[in-house]
């Protein structure tokens, strides 16, 4: 193959350095197909190589060191099974030894006597005398030195990788290449008045600049204008298709407080609504009379009363002669919906049913009757709402609880139900830190219940290790003598994993012989829909007294006499899921407890994330924390849903000024130019259109 001139689009085949085996790798492990991915495979740390050291100021505090000399005495050592490469470098101050653990067959060969070369790396001590395992080496030429001496960038790469030659050596490598042999300048991909008005530099400077810089302020500059050019697109799409855009939807008028929302809540309420359920109601019942469509996130952590607040709602919808429905994630949360909803209802004029995969034949026609005929006001149901032979009189109020375990089509479709989209109220007990509220759901209007009722004990949590459990049995015998319940939750990957389910039957076991005068319910993802409920129902009608289950009582189950939860391997999990599974005790009056089990050896995440559950109770403090540990494509409700856009460079968890920046920015160019029509916004059209991978009307992403 001849290797000239290069392309922003062509082929990563097409870059010397990168034959076939090479480019199935690079997008099999880094989804980079192009020169363009290449060039926007961004590092994600520098290290300082704009320094040579001489062998003779290597010291224990040493992190990395750039060398400059001579290498001799390549040899090969140890055994055929461990053999290893070690090689003697020396510059005029002294000498270091260089030793290779892998590809010894490839280093026997490299070096040539009498030739300088550039190594860095890590030094350790190994036996009182310093040596590099695995440095980078080149040959001190003229090139070597230009690409290496600064700020060197590192990659990440995974082990594929690493065996194909292209660790972050490799691709630093590559990526000069493509630099060098661009045949014209990159098309820029910001405006310049933007540009000139933040400080930042052009495409062509900023591209070398994150992946070659000279020093730290380039560098500095070069990640900004990147990170707010992501950002900035992002806030861009969502707000040109959202009501900034002077494009509200329109929506369903309810104009009234009516009888049955007033008979509800004077007579059928036994407890004062906290200030701040009161608040959010306040809010819903201004967006419902607005004119313009609800389009409405409600946060609030585990217990908080969002559920009172969906069915005040609905009643809102009935009030106006409109129909209502709530679609929940899991059968268990939406038949748990329905028995309180219908629990309360008790007495007044409004007819409610259940509709999931569970439903019969013969009570499924009747559902659909009565959603034709307009007698059914409220339907409570799973995905089942959103099949095309639900077909509703008049929808007026969708709610979406647990919003993060839908993706956003099957959102999309119950919003659908009507000729004129209902409002809708989506609902999350797992709370979402601002910036990445603002950069997923744009102009979605945010409401939180930051209150839990009066009388709610903040729940003590502990963290014991596995050599602990007789102290745990012990506590768990107290706690159920003194008349509470009791969970042991085991983790769950997926509902048909073998180990997973012996590990639930081993703890079954294990409780029935440790606390054999109680009573044990097990739940786990093999027992058929009726075989849960009818375990839970012992549960929650106190026949027994502890509940061995997997995660699929993580949500839908309210117990206020359960008191103690124990996670069993709680490392294995994430902290949005540790924090919903603490949320199911706590809901009585009794103070309650959540003990978390992990064995003594943790890695540093896990043993940040159990410290976390045990400092603090509040949502929101763990849903920052989470976003920290973990970055927002990993949280809990991103990743699983599919975050609709890729972060390359930003980071949420760390880039909320420049989130902020990039809003505040996207939101005075719509103001000045609402559809981008000025030849100085004609990038901007391009770029949205390139960026949109899918078509996601990002007002409708609730």
């Amino acid at each position: 193959m001849i290797f000239s001139a290069l392309n922003f689009n062509d082929e990563i085949t097409y870059l010397k350095g990168v034959g076939p085996a090479r480019a199935k790798v690079l997008e099999r492990e880094a989804n980079i197909r192009t020169v363009g991915d290449l060039l926007q495979y961004y590092p994600y740390r520098y290290v300082d190589r704009s320094h040579i050291y001489t062998c003779a100021e290597i010291n224990d505090e040493t992190q990395y060191v750039q060398l400059k000399g001579t290498i001799t005495n390549v040899r090969k050592t140890g055994t055929p099974h461990k053999e290893r490469v070690e090689a003697t470098f020396s510059d005029p101050t002294g000498s270091i030894q260089l030793v290779w653990f892998r590809g010894t067959k490839y280093i026997l060969n490299r070096f040539q006597e009498g030739s300088t070369y550039l190594v860095f790396g890590k030094p350790t001590r190994y036996q009182h005398l310093f040596n590099i395992p695995h440095p980078e080496v080149d040959e001190a030429t003229e090139e070597n030195e230009r690409k290496n001496l600064g700020w060197m960038a590192m990659y990440n790469t995974t082990e594929r990788m690493k065996n194909a030659g292209l660790g972050t050596s490799g691709i630093r490598k590559l990526v000069f290449t493509a630099l060098e042999t661009l045949s014209h300048e990159l098309v820029e991909t910001l405006p310049a008045y933007i540009r000139d008005k933040l400080g930042f530099p052009d495409i062509n400077d900023a591209t070398r600049a994150i992946h070659f810089p000279k020093n730290n302020r380039e560098l500095s500059k070069a990640q900004e204008r990147f990170k707010f050019e992501e950002l900035f697109y992002i806030q861009l799409q969502i707000l040109k298709h959202s009501k900034f855009s002077g494009q509200p939807q329109s929506g369903f008028v309810f104009a009234k407080v009516g009888d049955t929302f007033n008979e509800f809540y004077n007579h059928h309420l036994s407890f004062d609504l906290t200030n701040a359920q009161k608040k959010v109601i306040r809010e819903i019942r201004t967006d419902l009379g607005s004119g313009r469509q609800m389009n409405r996130l409600l946060q609030g952590d585990v217990g908080s009363g969002k559920t009172l607040v969906a069915l005040l709602t609905m009643l809102l919808a009935v009030d106006n002669g409109y129909q209502a429905c709530l679609m929940a994630p899991t059968e268990i949360l939406a038949t748990q919906h329905f028995h309180s909803f219908r629990r309360m209802l008790d007495g007044l004029p409004c007819s409610v049913s259940l509709l999931t995969g569970s439903t019969s034949a013969k009570e499924r026609d009747a559902i659909h009757v009565g959603l034709k005929s307009g007698t059914l006001n409220l339907l409570i149901g799973t995905h089942a709402l959103i099949e095309d032979n639900v077909q509703f009189k008049n929808l007026g109020l969708a709610i979406i609880d647990e919003q993060h375990r839908f993706g956003v089509a099957q959102r999309a479709k119950l919003r659908l139900k009507n000729s004129l989209p209902p409002h809708v109220l989506v609902m999350t007990a797992t709370p979402i830190p601002r910036t990445l509220a603002m950069t997923v759901y744009g102009d979605l209007d945010v409401s939180i219940i930051d209150e839990l009722p009066p009388g709610r004990k903040p729940i003590k949590t502990y963290h014991y290790f596995n050599n602990r459990r007789d102290d745990l049995m012990r506590f768990l015998k107290q706690e159920i003598d003194l008349g509470r319940q009791a969970y042991i939750v085991y983790p769950l990957i997926e509902e048909s994993a073998k180990s997973d389910l012996q590990a639930v039957e081993n703890g079954y076991d294990y409780v029935t012989t440790h606390l054999s005068q109680f009573k044990v319910s097990m739940v786990h993802g093999r027992l058929s829909s009726q075989q849960k409920e009818s375990e839970m129902n012992k549960f929650v009608h106190g026949e027994t007294q502890i509940m061995v289950a997997t995660t699929v009582i993580e949500v839908g189950v309210n117990v206020p006499n359960a008191s103690v939860m124990v996670i069993e391997d709680s490392q294995r999990f994430g902290l949005a899921q540790l924090h919903q599974l603490r949320g199911r005790v706590g809901r009585g009056n009794s103070q309650s407890y959540c003990i978390l089990l992990s064995p003594q050896k943790l890695s540093y995440e896990s043993n940040q994330r159990l410290k976390t559950m045990v400092a603090t109770n509040d949502g929101f403090e763990i849903a920052e924390a989470d976003m920290r540990l973990r970055g927002p494509g990993d949280m809990e409700g991103t990743a699983q849903s599919g975050m609709p856009f890729e972060l390359k460079v930003a980071n949420l968890a760390r880039d909320g000024e420049i989130v902020t920046l990039a809003r505040d920015v996207a939101q005075r160019v719509l103001t000045a130019d609402p559809n981008l029509n000025a030849e100085e916004n004609r990038v901007l059209t391009f770029q949205l259109r390139k960026r949109a991978r899918t078509n996601i009307d990002w007002s409708n992403i609730s």
